[in-house]
């Protein structure tokens, strides 16, 4: 069963908790601009929209507006300070890497489908000793789309080898169970990552707390898939 699985994982939020980081790089937009950092609760839940998304947040919660062509200089200024200290408290979130490895041993094709630039990801879980756990890693710029588009997640799981009819997606977000679904792939949620809507509302095939759960989550939602269980 595990030779033909393959499993896509979000990064940002489901992997790995690059919070601190993230925002780190948004406060740095916003000194540079001589306006006060912002708490990291405030912005937290944009992360998973992107580096965009969350300059804009930070904007506007001192009170300030930019130009698009503004925001595009900051976020040039927002990606090069990201680059330079992308791991520095990113970690991976607690059992994930154990997983990994364990499905790895089982023969299962594992990937990376994350709207982070393919360069930065790679980067990122280079220096946390991941990379190599992954036959695949793609990122927003990796195909001519990006999650919420199909394509995108079908593109990840072709990459690692696999197909569509074997594959399991998971994610942290809206952007992720919308994009499983479009792609008529079945999805696990994580309940700790950056999502500003709770998992729950959101309708993926299934849930977890902690990575610990997620053997047996996975199996009941291939038991399902394939008509064998409830």
């Amino acid at each position: 069963m595990f030779e033909t699985l393959t499993l896509a994982f979000d990064l940002d939020g489901t992997l790995v908790d690059t919070a601190p980081d993230l925002i780190a790089a948004a406060n740095h937009v916003l000194v540079s601009q001589a306006l006060a950092p912002v708490a990291a609760e405030d912005i937290r839940d944009q992360i998973s929209f992107g580096a965009r998304a969350m300059i804009t947040k930070a904007l506007g919660l001192r009170r300030t507006e930019r130009s698009v062509v503004e925001v595009d200089a900051l976020l040039a200024v927002f990606l090069k300070h990201y680059e330079a200290n992308i791991a520095v408290h990113s970690r991976p979130f607690p059992h994930v890497v154990e997983l990994l490895a364990a499905y790895r041993r089982r023969g299962c094709r594992l990937a990376v489908c994350t709207n982070k630039r393919e360069g930065l990801s790679r980067l990122l879980l280079g220096e946390l000793g991941m990379l190599e756990l992954f036959d695949a890693v793609a990122g927003r710029d990796t195909f001519p789309v990006h999650k919420p588009d199909p394509d995108h997640l079908l593109g990840a799981i072709r990459l690692a080898g696999g197909a569509r009819a074997h594959a399991v997606m998971v994610g942290d977000s809206d952007t992720d169970i919308a994009t499983a679904r479009a792609a008529s792939v079945p999805s696990i949620a994580v309940t700790f990552g950056y999502t500003d809507v709770p998992v729950h509302d959101l309708g993926p095939t299934a849930i977890i707390d902690d990575y610990r759960q997620f053997d047996a989550t996975l199996a009941q939602v291939l038991a399902r898939r394939t008509g064998t269980g409830a």
